[in-house]
């Protein structure tokens, strides 16, 4: 069953909110009990319920939206499964398991290699070290790539090789922004201009996450592109997920929303400061499960 494009538009119509499929892990074993990143601090207690209750709304939110939310069952002693973009990276119905970095994580890579499996996505085990779509951006037919904390550069040869795209290899250097997903939002997955609206400006980053030469091939291939300030990007205002037209982000990103509605875009606020303790936001919430075309 297809299920059909969600034709809300902005009050320009230029920008239309396409349906999305999601696959989504219940924080129900959410705590922080070690460190593999700047955020996460075990000294500092956590909430697990709280973090249920902030998981739960955007959970609803997608619903609202009309897009699909699939679910895969938390595994104790993983708390950060909750963080499923980590979880692989899909396109075409074709899924490219993880190789978590941190020995913490890399049980949670076999329980989203099955769900894949049982729910009928090609899925392909990787060789090298990458975790899923916190390191790899679908936007057009270009694979953004991240490396320097997380992923290593090999793995984007290999995810070249497996989806059979360009890939645009993208070095990190603050390590609070340790994952691509922290310091790029992608706004629009289509290249240049939808509908035919005029912006062609499909991505939102942080500048001061990259290396000068990850800069410039950004300013280069995005040169509309929205630039986030350090301010927005540390309450991880970029960790967020749009559907083309609604863009849900960080309530605390005061400038970016602003930024979105100026160009166009519909910013929804949902509040998810606890799972932020552990390291992650919206979009490391969020797996995007891209079905494969029909003919």
């Amino acid at each position: 069953m297809t299920t059909p494009e969600i034709t809300t538009t902005s009050a320009t119509g230029a920008r239309t909110a396409q349906h999305r499929r999601y696959l989504m892990c219940r924080p129900e074993h959410f705590t922080v009990s070690y460190t593999i990143n700047p955020w996460m601090e075990p000294a500092k207690p956590t909430d697990t319920a709280k973090a249920v209750a902030q998981w739960q709304k955007l959970y609803d939110l997608y619903l609202e939206l009309g897009h699909e939310v699939e679910l895969i069952d938390p595994l104790e002693g993983y708390p950060d499964m909750v963080y499923t973009a980590n979880g692989g990276f899909v396109i075409d119905g074709r899924a490219y398991v993880p190789e978590f970095r941190f020995t913490e994580r890399q049980g949670e890579a076999p329980a989203f290699a099955e769900w894949f499996r049982q729910n009928g996505f090609d899925t392909v085990l990787p060789e090298e070290v990458n975790e899923g779509e916190g390191d790899f951006l679908l936007v057009g037919d270009t694979i953004l790539a991240g490396t320097g904390f997380r992923s290593t550069g090999d793995s984007h040869r290999e995810v070249g090789e497996v989806f059979g795209r360009e890939v645009v290899s993208l070095n990190l250097v603050d390590p609070r922004f340790y994952h691509l997903d922290t310091a790029i939002a992608v706004l629009d997955p289509v290249e240049g201009a939808r509908n035919g609206g005029p912006e062609k400006a499909n991505i939102a980053y942080l500048p001061g996450a990259f290396d000068d030469a990850s800069r410039a091939t950004l300013e280069e291939r995005y040169p509309d592109a929205i630039l986030v300030s350090d301010e927005d990007g540390a309450v991880f205002g970029l960790n967020s997920a749009s559907d083309g037209y609604n863009v849900i982000i960080s309530p605390r990103a005061k400038g970016f929303e602003k930024q979105l509605r100026e160009r166009g875009y519909n910013p929804i606020t949902v509040d998810l400061s606890e799972l932020l303790l552990g390291g992650g936001g919206i979009k490391c919430c969020t797996l995007e499960l891209r079905a494969a075309e029909k003919e």
